[in-house]
């Protein structure tokens, strides 16, 4: 038994869907350049165009390929976050998962810092400060609502004008929100240096990145506070 080794499982179809797409990538296809054709494809790989038909299905269903007439399978640009936002639901993950997308979410609001400093008017921040007027924002980030997180925190992602950033944070809310009120991170609020809303558009005011930055890790601290407590006791009972 020794000298057996394992078996390649992988259907076929999976072998072409692979092969397609490092045919794309090593001919450095473009969007709007066109595939070989199903017959030409099936004949290269040796396979049925069955399984060719298939696979390029699945590609279609992920946005990389689509069907034009007259020209058969064309590369386009494809929906990064197509397929994501599918699962994208707390129903549906389990709780390290969840955990893992919070701390992206602390991870994008501070890494964001340059591109909201570099890109925010004036209007912005008389929004932010309209906002500010109508939301809860205590020293210890409770009671925690998630309509004055999404005024907010959304305003700040499209004043990023990053179209990715700001359909994540779309879909991250709902897991935030998840988070924070299930128990995953019940853990008691810590005596941290925290900023409010009001003083984060002070602070914006200012157009300083490496400040901002600062000031938004602060006002994060709490959440920051429970996850690397959390951390710290599951590493210690290994």
């Amino acid at each position: 038994m020794e000298s057996l080794t394992s078996i390649d499982t992988s259907s076929l179809v999976d072998k072409a869907e692979a092969s397609i797409i490092s045919y794309i990538q090593k001919n450095k296809f473009k969007v709007g350049d066109v595939l070989p054709k199903e017959l030409d494809l099936a004949e290269s790989l040796g396979v049925s165009r069955t399984v060719i038909r298939e696979a390029l299905l699945r590609l279609r269903a992920i946005g990389l390929l689509e069907s034009k007439k007259h020209k058969g399978a064309v590369l386009t640009n494809p929906d990064v976050l197509g397929s994501l936002r599918k699962v994208f639901h707390p129903s549906i993950l389990d709780a390290d998962t969840l955990k893992d997308m919070f701390e992206m979410r602390l991870a994008l609001e501070v890494g964001m810092a340059d591109f909201i400093v570099n890109n925010i008017t004036d209007e912005d921040i008389n929004e932010l400060e309209e906002i500010c007027k109508d939301i809860v924002s205590g020293d210890t980030a409770f009671p925690w609502q998630i309509d004055d997180e999404i005024r907010f925190h959304g305003k700040l992602y499209k004043i990023s004008q990053n179209k990715i950033l700001l359909e994540l944070q779309e879909m991250l809310y709902p897991i935030f929100q998840y988070v924070h009120q299930s128990g995953i991170l019940d853990q008691p609020i810590k005596d941290v240096e925290f900023i409010s809303h009001k003083d984060l558009v002070e602070v914006l005011k200012s157009r300083d990145a490496d400040a901002y930055r600062i000031a938004i890790r602060k006002h994060l601290n709490n959440h920051f506070a429970r996850i690397l407590s959390m951390r710290s006791e599951a590493n210690s009972s290994r």
